[in-house]
C-alpha cells in the first residue's frame, strides 16, 4: 500500500465471530496481504466496488426499462457511429492503448 494510504487510515476496534476471523485469516494468506487489517482492506474493497456495479448495473437496467423508444433509436445511433472501436481504444485507467 501506498504511505498516502496507510495516512489516511483510521484505527477502529471490531468485535468478530470466530468464523469471521478465520474467514479474514485465511483471505491474507491467500491474497499474501501483510496483516489482517490488510485482508480485511481488501475484503471491504471488493465488497464496495461489487455494489456499485450492481449499482451501475441496476441504473442501466432501469434507464432501458424506461426509456423511450426515441431515446433507445437514438442511443443505437449513437453507438453505431461510434462503434466498438470506442470501446478499446483506452483502458479502464484512462491510458490509451
Amino acid at each position: 500500500m501506498s504511505i498516502q494510504a496507510i495516512q489516511r487510515k483510521v484505527k477502529r476496534s471490531f468485535t468478530l465471530s470466530p468464523e469471521s476471523v478465520a474467514f479474514v485469516s485465511e483471505t491474507r494468506e491467500r491474497r499474501r496481504a501483510s496483516s489482517d487489517s490488510e485482508a480485511l482492506e481488501l475484503l471491504l474493497r471488493e465488497t464496495k466496488l461489487k455494489r456499485q456495479e450492481e449499482e451501475l448495473s441496476a441504473a442501466i437496467t432501469e434507464y432501458y426499462d424506461t426509456a423511450s423508444d426515441d431515446e433507445l433509436r437514438e442511443a443505437s445511433e449513437w453507438a453505431e457511429m461510434a462503434g466498438p472501436s470506442v470501446l478499446l481504444s483506452s483502458d479502464p485507467s484512462g491510458e490509451e492503448k
